[in-house]
């Protein structure tokens, strides 16, 4: 079995996170500790939370070195909502935040539409629908799935992300989750 290190910034979904890791059959650890998060065959970043206060966490408990340091070995990383945004260079977020610069891109607010973006959407070209609740977006050339011409997936080296909820998601949600996790 897999063990998988769900990383603990102060925030975030980690108990629908890890109770569909329990689902899928993986184990996992919540945990902010840098030689766990490098030992980790697979590191997931969560999503829900404050990017600014999510990059000080990180940055204090010396998780953001590790990330950045996992990314350039090539060791897999998936990142959930804020958890793909935090990969990305910067946030508009919170007054600008820099984020660990694993993907090219900024994470912007959405122009228009009902903010947040709340429910189900479709997602191409996956062809699914799949639970979105977010206030910004990521603006990358790594974006892979688009949801109404909005970034939805991104991938960049080993590290794939989704704006997506895949563990709010239904039985749509676990098997994408299930294939990102495969890749360890």
């Amino acid at each position: 079995m897999i063990s998988v290190a769900v990383v603990d910034y102060g925030a975030g979904n980690t108990r629908s996170v890890r109770s569909a890791l329990r689902r899928l059959g993986f184990d996992s650890t919540l945990t902010s500790d840098p030689s766990e998060l490098l030992a980790a065959p697979l590191v997931l970043l969560p999503g829900v939370g404050s990017a600014k206060s999510a990059m000080e966490h990180l940055g204090a408990t010396g998780a953001v070195t590790v990330l950045r340091q996992r990314f350039l070995d090539g060791a897999p990383l998936v990142g959930i909502c804020l958890g793909m945004q935090l990969a990305l260079e910067y946030l508009e977020e919170d007054g600008g935040v820099e984020g660990l610069g694993l993907v090219p891109g900024t994470v912007r607010r959405l122009p228009q539409g009902r903010v947040p973006r709340l429910g189900w959407q479709l997602v191409t070209p996956l062809d699914e629908a799949f639970y979105f609740a977010h206030s910004y977006y990521a603006d990358t050339p790594a974006a892979t799935g688009i949801s109404d011409g909005i970034t939805a997936v991104i991938e960049a080296g080993a590290f794939v992300g989704a704006q997506f909820h895949p563990e709010k998601s239904g039985t749509a949600g676990l098997s994408y989750l299930e294939q990102c996790l495969s890749r360890a």
